[in-house]
């Protein structure tokens, strides 16, 4: 089971794109978690996530997610599926995939 944070940062979906992208100080969003506004109490919370729900017509479910600062000053996802979420797709080709894809460019046995 992964820690318990009060910390956390506000993530959603790109509408358009898809990408998974972070609320920001600034009430903007971007691609790295590592610009994301830090949340630290309950009533920030529910301003922040409240403004971020918002922008319906720029994101997808914004939701609040749980974050440490390491020793460094970064902020490190807490939970399995956001450090997931956070490195992009999975959408490539693997195990028979990969052969498949391999056969058809005449690459079988590379």
């Amino acid at each position: 089971m992964a820690k318990k944070s009060n910390l956390k940062i506000i993530t959603a979906n790109d509408l358009i794109e898809g990408d998974v992208i972070y609320f920001t100080q600034s009430f903007d969003w971007s691609r790295s978690h590592a610009d994301a506004l830090i949340v630290k109490n309950e009533e920030q919370e529910l301003q922040l996530l409240k403004k971020a729900q918002q922008q319906q017509g720029r994101v997808i479910f914004p939701y609040l997610v749980d974050v440490v600062i390491d020793g460094q000053q970064e902020i490190s996802l807490l939970h399995f599926r956001e450090k997931f979420r956070s490195s992009g797709p999975s959408n490539y080709f693997h195990g028979k995939q990969e052969i498949g894809k391999r056969e058809n460019l005449g690459q079988v046995g590379a």
